[in-house]
């Protein structure tokens, strides 16, 4: 079947976006192993390193010089551009993993055009896995991929960021984690909202509960999970009119969400 316009469009998108993520392994690489400065953005919870700001710089110049019609929102710069293509850059998810020696971190890139997600990565360049999605599917390193898991809490896998600790937590919060962890197999907190939407999209985690982030930390794991025939369901009462919503429930391919805790979440 010939591709499409469309297509086409999304794998050229998908190529400078690995690219992008390629160009700034060894410089991840070398900051994971040295001795790293950081400061605080908003709170002491919320890190930043110089890698980040350097890794950031290096794929937005990239991306421009490969696509000129372009605008860019990234996690340290802000907004660059006014193209038609929108790209969404965090250029290292899980930054308090980084600096702090933990190997759970990546690169998250992903490419949107009027409002329809065409192409994003997961670059882990610890593992060297390339977690990527495009019109023509969901692929780890090259080999499609699908999000199958059990279809109840009881065999579930569940990773979340929840509670946040740059918010206040409430009784409620704790009962809600309290009932998490019952219900299912088993609840982890990793450190990366991209890894976790990625893990649900290959398989290896059942659903992912992420009740705070920004519109970088998600996009290109959204549209690994919908490629990968997933479920990604926004969160309705945390809505904040952001695109793509960045706050969501997302469950393997037959997870029966309807008897789930998660239900309460999503509406």
């Amino acid at each position: 079947m010939p591709l499409t316009d469309l297509d086409q469009l999304s794998l050229r998108l998908l190529d400078i976006a690995a690219q992008a993520a390629f160009k700034v392994e060894g410089l991840l690489l070398e900051g994971f192993a040295t001795n790293k400065s950081t400061r605080e953005k908003t709170n002491r919870h919320d890190i930043v390193t110089e890698y980040d700001h350097q890794s950031e710089e290096t794929i937005i110049n990239f991306i421009l010089n490969q696509y000129p019609d372009s605008q860019i929102l990234g996690e340290e710069g802000g907004h660059r551009g006014d193209g038609a293509v929108q790209w969404f850059v965090d250029p290292i998810d899980g930054t308090m993993n980084f600096a702090n020696g933990i190997p759970f971190f990546n690169v998250s890139i992903a490419a949107a055009l009027q409002g329809r997600m065409l192409a994003g990565v997961i670059y882990d360049p610890i593992r060297r896995e390339m977690f990527s999605a495009s019109t023509a599917g969901a692929f780890l390193n090259a080999r499609p991929i699908r999000a199958v898991g059990h279809p109840t809490e009881a065999e579930a896998l569940l990773l979340t960021d929840f509670p946040y600790a740059d918010q206040a937590i409430t009784t409620d919060d704790y009962g809600l984690f309290a009932e998490m962890v019952q219900r299912f197999r088993s609840v982890r907190r990793i450190g990366s909202a991209a890894l976790e939407l990625a893990y649900v999209a290959c398989g290896r985690a059942d659903a992912a509960f992420l009740g705070l982030g920004s519109a970088w930390d998600v996009a290109a794991g959204m549209m690994l999970i919908e490629q990968a025939g997933g479920q990604y369901l926004p969160i309705e009462s945390l809505a904040t009119g952001i695109w793509p919503p960045s706050r969501c429930v997302a469950t393997c391919a037959g997870f029966d969400i309807e008897q789930s805790v998660l239900k309460t979440l999503v509406g």
